[in-house]
């Protein structure tokens, strides 16, 4: 019999461990080592085949080898109680791969593995229930050795676990199905919210493979299951994984059969993956929230898996039917908890980002509870899972900069709501103040430090003065001033690499604004310029914006730059006519202008705005749901003053920095290069 070769890749994957710790094992147990340690000590296997750079070694060598080193315990594993027990399983599972081809197909072979384990579930000795009628064109019968390969399975794994593995192979064996499937945190975090769902009526409406149905506690002793999938391969599949979990009582079936009256008392769905280009769909992702609220009963809940785009969609003219029907949700009470997940949950669409939708029946709207599952999962050694249940059940919190309740309508005129026709999206409503921070302490402290490091700005920095609010302001959002004509927005744009130069206009892009480039080194000359219609120049005093990862913005006191997408730029509009009067010496009052260029740029960086971001690949920080303090033109330009000051103050430092960056690294390259004696005058 040919004996079976693995690599170190190949051990590294079937025991479950790291490169590393297969480095470590082959080098602290090689024959030599061995030796010299006396005592009896097993070599690690010699290669019996391979290159020095690729060895190959023998397989039932490793497993035995493996045999004497104990895996650590884990929940469902009985059998894994050594890396041996892992290797041996991991062999079992590649071989089940290698067959794909010799049964037909990779579903073909999926689907017979977990029929043998819903039928090893219902008559305990393994054999195969029969197939449906030709679940696949080319179905074929249990081939001998897949049935060999589950019975060796099931005995290591119990049927449900052996049936889970199977399908977790649906990559290696040319399937999408995994694509499709339920991203297991999400599955964990809806098994959390919901709890137990034993006594319960339970209805899945896009089940899938079952990947969230499952994940549900209790549910073998659930009152009654209904699954609903319209894909044939997947049903029969969701069939079989609910046989081999014990879960006899399952209804599997293409469509809802409604009777009219409520039916569930647990209703949860993962529709399929609606991309925003699909926005104005007659039935899209909310419409599936919508038809699961109208089957639970009186204290029934629905969990809906949405992308988040859903929740972003603001209203306008040409809005959409996601926009009516998330309205629609909220006027009627309908949404409890939303849930923004984190960044990059699905393993197949890492460029979406998704929420959880809690729901309820109809009632008079309460506010609701906005989560922001992203920034709890980033801090570190957090379980996100657990503190979004913490606070959804409405426990020890994780903190208001990650979850607060909104109301859908106002209490008083000038409050936050939901049904204002902006996004709802939690990363963009969670904009409280700085959590337990004294900011007037926190501003003299600032000041005595800044007093104690810069001593010949005393005198300036005590004329700095700050006091309590006696009420908090009000805050506006960008949408509101740029509708009203206050705020202009530009545009950054997409120009070619070719037409940059070194003169010309200057151009302004994400490396001017993180400080990798001066500005002014790269420019455009007019002739290229206008070959892009719509290209346009900034004003002096414009506030130019770059808000990925953050929220960076500085003040353009020249004018006349051209911005390179992503950046943007904010102009106030009144601002160009305030200045002419200024310069014309007409009598001006300070306070008739609104808002300042520094003033604006530094508030838009402000922490509230930072904490806005969302994006799965990129987080970036919407312009229009940025907001800003109301406050009198008087005190805007008292701030402006004091904030003017203090950038000429930041930037002369720079400049004196620089200085001394250049100084030390001319002589260290000088001495370097041997070109340069360095020594001291004397005084």
């Amino acid at each position: 019999m040919e004996r079976e070769l693995v690599s170190l890749s190949d051990i590294k994957e079937l025991a479950e461990v790291g490169r590393p710790t297969v480095t470590n094992w082959r080098r602290r147990h090689s024959a030599h080592a061995s030796a010299s340690a006396g005592g009896g000590r097993t070599a690690f296997p010699e290669p019996v085949g391979g290159t020095d750079a690729k060895p190959l070694f023998d397989a039932e060598e490793v497993a035995s080898w493996l045999d004497r080193r104990p895996a650590p315990n884990e929940p469902g594993r009985p059998g894994h109680r050594t890396y041996g027990d892992r290797f041996r399983h991991g062999l079992r599972l590649r071989g089940l791969v290698t067959l794909r081809y010799e049964v037909g197909s990779g579903e073909s072979l999926i689907t017979s593995a977990l029929a043998l384990a819903a039928g090893h579930e219902a008559d305990g000795d393994g054999v195969a229930v029969d197939l449906p009628d030709a679940p696949l064109a080319d179905g074929v019968g249990v081939d001998s050795r897949v049935r060999k390969v589950m019975k060796e399975l099931i005995a290591v794994e119990g049927p449900a676990r052996a049936a889970d593995r199977v399908l977790k192979l649906a990559d290696q064996l040319d399937s999408d199905l995994s694509m499709t499937a339920t991203p297991e945190p999400v599955a964990r975090l809806t098994e959390s919210l919901v709890g137990s769902v034993a006594g319960l009526r339970v209805i899945d409406l896009s089940a899938d493979t079952g990947s969230m149905l499952l994940a549900l506690p209790g549910l073998h002793r659930a009152r009654a299951i209904t699954a609903v999938e319209a894909d044939p391969l997947r049903r029969t599949l969701l069939r079989y994984r609910l046989l081999a979990h014990g879960v006899a009582q399952g209804q599997v079936s293409e469509e809802l059969e409604e009777s009219g009256s409520p039916v569930a008392d647990v209703v949860v769905a993962d529709p399929p993956y609606a991309p925003v280009e699909r926005e104005k769909d007659a039935v899209g992702p909310l419409h599936w929230a919508e038809h699961a609220v109208r089957l639970l009963a009186a204290e029934g809940r629905a969990y809906v898996l949405v992308p988040t785009w859903t929740l972003t969609r603001p209203r306008g003219q040409n809005h959409g039917p996601t926009v009516e029907a998330r309205d629609r949700l909220l006027s009627r009470g309908h949404i409890e908890t939303i849930v923004q997940l984190p960044r990059r949950v699905h393993p197949f669409l890492t460029g979406a980002e998704f929420a959880l939708l809690v729901l309820r029946p109809a009632r008079e709207p309460e506010p609701v509870l906005l989560v922001d599952a992203d920034r709890i999962a980033q801090r570190p050694g957090v379980g996100w899972i657990d503190e979004v249940t913490v606070a959804v059940d409405g426990g020890a919190a994780p903190g208001p900069e990650a979850w607060h309740r909104v109301p859908v309508r106002p209490s008083r005129p000038g409050t936050e709501r939901l049904l204002d026709g902006r996004s709802v999206l939690p990363a963009h409503r969670l904009a409280e103040p700085e959590p337990g921070t004294d900011h007037v302490r926190r501003v003299l402290d600032a000041r005595r430090s800044a007093a104690a490091a810069l001593p010949r700005l005393r005198d300036w920095l005590g004329e700095v003065d700050v006091s309590e609010r006696e009420i908090r302001g009000r805050h506006r959002k960008l949408a509101e001033h740029l509708r009203a004509g206050q705020l202009r927005l530009l545009s950054g744009h997409r120009i070619k690499d070719t037409d940059i130069a070194d003169t010309g206009l200057v151009v302004i892009g994400r490396e001017e604004m993180l400080g990798e480039l001066p500005v002014g080194r790269r420019r455009i000359a007019l002739e290229s310029l206008a070959r892009y219609s719509k290209a346009a120049t900034t004003e002096a005093g414009d506030v130019l914006l770059l808000t990925e990862h953050g929220v960076r913005s500085r003040v353009d006191e020249t004018g006349g730059c051209v911005l390179l997408a992503p950046v943007q730029g904010l102009r106030i509009a009144a601002l160009r006519a305030h200045r002419r009067r200024e310069a014309e010496g007409e009598p001006v009052d300070p306070a008739d202008l609104w808002m300042r260029p520094q003033t604006l740029a530094q508030l838009l960086q402000a922490p509230r705005n930072q904490r806005r971001s969302s994006g799965s690949l990129v987080r970036r920080v919407s312009v229009r749901d940025m907001d800003l303090p109301q406050v009198s033109g008087a005190e805007v330009a008292e701030a402006e003053a004091i904030l003017s000051e203090t950038e000429r103050l930041r930037a002369e430092v720079r400049r004196q920095l620089g200085a001394l960056d250049e100084l030390s690294a001319r002589l260290a390259a000088g001495l370097a290069d041997g070109a340069v004696a360095v020594r001291r005058r004397a005084t």
